[in-house]
């Protein structure tokens, strides 16, 4: 059960990315954008999650997935204080 959730977590995030692109696209807002790319590493993190905790259990990703969010969460700053003008 526990892996359908981190499967459907990444999948929601990966739908998130998609739909923000679209929006992009479609408008030309920067902050769509930034909030695109930040769902893009919200999803490798969620897929990270997901291969640590059920495909690889005894190898620790722990770094890597924190790592990635922090990325993720950096994109989203920047872009929320410099693109908002």
């Amino acid at each position: 059960m526990a892996a359908a959730v981190y499967v459907l977590g990444a999948l929601t995030s990966f739908v998130c990315a998609v739909l923000l692109f679209r929006g992009y696209a479609g408008g030309k807002r920067r902050l769509l954008l930034w909030s695109g790319l930040c769902f893009v590493c919200l999803t490798l993190s969620n897929a990270f999650i997901f291969v640590d905790l059920v495909l690889l259990p005894n190898v620790d990703l722990y770094r890597l997935r924190l790592g990635t969010a922090l990325v993720a969460m950096g994109m989203l700053l920047y872009g929320l204080i410099w693109e908002s003008k």
